[in-house]
């Protein structure tokens, strides 16, 4: 590989595999509010939020972290702006103190913040304007959870907490742009690079993911969040090691949706599938005795292989993220069982014909059981693989090559589910009544 393709690959997982405290989408609506009231620079006396129908979708029922049990954009936005810290992006809410959340449910029941929803825009979009002391701000986030396109104040742009806005990144009409560098993914790529990297390249960044992540899933375990899914597999069944898996991924979602305030390294920008990527390839690791370094080097297929398959469908859709995120972890245990560059690929396919329609409905506990469904299906494409067995171009959207099935895949997810996105937020927000 040569020397730019590899710092491009760096320069990847550098930018994917952040921190985040709690789920992305309140968070992001939070760090929005915290930035518009950073720049009218008082306390605002209203905020109106305006976010795309994904943002809705995905806020509406999780709880906002460190909120104290607390739901949806009002809740997130006006908390991010009585105690956030824009400065610290994802994880804005990290200090907000127990004021700042008795000042929050006065200030949502006072209709502090209105929320509306804002039409052709990205799939991800955030738009916040503070007004206060005869003053307006505005921040805007498109396309990505820290993408700020827009920070104002009295129609002027300024630059607030060392952020300057990407004006020329303005997602307008709902385009949205591809982070740099993913063009430069490819499978072959990704196995190249997994077999050639100094593992101190990556060694903080992993070692990091799997540290918060694994610490998540441990509290979701000995905990009582959500929906109790990891700890539900974990009793069932706790040495088969396929159910180990699923209950490690699923369980730090558990503790995710229902508040746990405990930080994670995302992936795609949701910290769901960054714990998907990583945990079940760490208890592989652990179970196959494989070394330290060489586990790093699997976590890293996995984030690579995942982020290559999401950049096809974009940030938020109706297609569940954990499917791309889980096949890059059947991809990985693959790796780490001695498979062949070609059951690398037949496993990544083998997942995607099974699992593909899982559809998005919302951040919610349900996330950690579809967590769970994504990984199995994930491990039974590695089994299939490693038997040699997988499934023919032709069948489904199975095409002639893997990278077709993933691009196939990912026009399914950005275009063809599009209408089925719109329809589900219509459900959800009460606009249709099925009978």
């Amino acid at each position: 590989m040569d020397r730019s393709t590899y710092d491009t690959y760096i320069d990847v997982l550098q930018r994917e595999l952040v921190c985040a405290l709690g789920c992305t989408e309140p968070i992001a609506v939070a760090y929005v509010a915290a930035l518009a009231r950073d720049a009218l620079a008082t306390m605002p006396d209203h905020l109106e939020v305006a976010c795309s129908g994904n943002i809705i979708k995905n806020v509406k029922s999780v709880t906002v972290p460190n909120s104290d049990g607390q739901r949806g954009i009002e809740a997130a936005a006006t908390l991010g702006c009585v105690g956030g810290d824009a400065t610290r992006a994802l994880e804005v809410l990290e200090s907000i103190t127990d004021g700042d959340r008795t000042r929050t449910r006065e200030l949502v029941e006072e209709n502090f913040c209105t929320v509306s929803l804002a039409q052709d825009v990205p799939n991800l979009y955030v738009r916040v304007i503070a007004t206060g002391a005869g003053h307006e701000a505005c921040a805007c986030v498109a396309g990505r959870h820290t993408n700020v396109v827009e920070l104002t104040r009295d129609g002027e742009s300024i630059t607030v907490d060392g952020i300057t806005p990407n004006e020329q990144d303005t997602c307008a009409q709902g385009a949205e742009p591809e982070e740099p560098g993913l063009s430069s993914l490819s499978l072959e790529g990704i196995w190249e690079f997994i077999h050639e990297v100094d593992i101190e390249d990556i060694r903080e960044m992993i070692e990091r993911q799997i540290s918060l992540n694994k610490a998540i899933s441990d509290e979701g375990l000995s905990g009582d969040w959500g929906a109790r899914i990891g700890k539900t597999l974990l009793l069932t069944r706790p040495d088969d090691i396929t159910c180990r898996a699923r209950a490690a991924a699923a369980a730090g979602s558990d503790a995710r949706m229902s508040g746990c305030a405990m930080p994670v390294v995302i992936n795609c920008g949701s910290g769901n599938q960054g714990i998907t990527c990583s945990l079940p390839v760490y208890e592989y690791a652990q179970y196959l005795r494989i070394s330290h370094d060489e586990m790093l080097r699997a976590v890293a297929l996995s984030d690579l292989t995942a982020i290559h398959a999401k950049r096809f469908i974009g940030e938020l859709s109706a297609f569940c993220g954990a499917v791309t995120a889980a096949t890059g972890a059947g991809a990985a245990i693959c790796y780490l069982r001695g498979g062949t560059f070609g059951q690398y690929q037949a496993t990544i396919a083998n997942t995607l014909a099974n699992v593909g329609g899982i559809v998005c409905d919302g951040a919610k506990p349900s996330c950690a059981a579809k967590i769970a469904a994504a990984v199995d299906a994930a491990i039974l494409g590695c089994d299939m693989a490693l038997a040699n067995v997988d499934f023919r171009p032709g069948e489904g959207l199975i095409g002639e090559t893997t990278e077709e099935t993933i691009r196939s895949m990912g026009y399914v997810g950005r275009v063809g589910m599009h209408p089925t996105d719109v329809e589900i937020l219509n459900i959800m927000i009460g606009k249709t009544i099925c009978s």
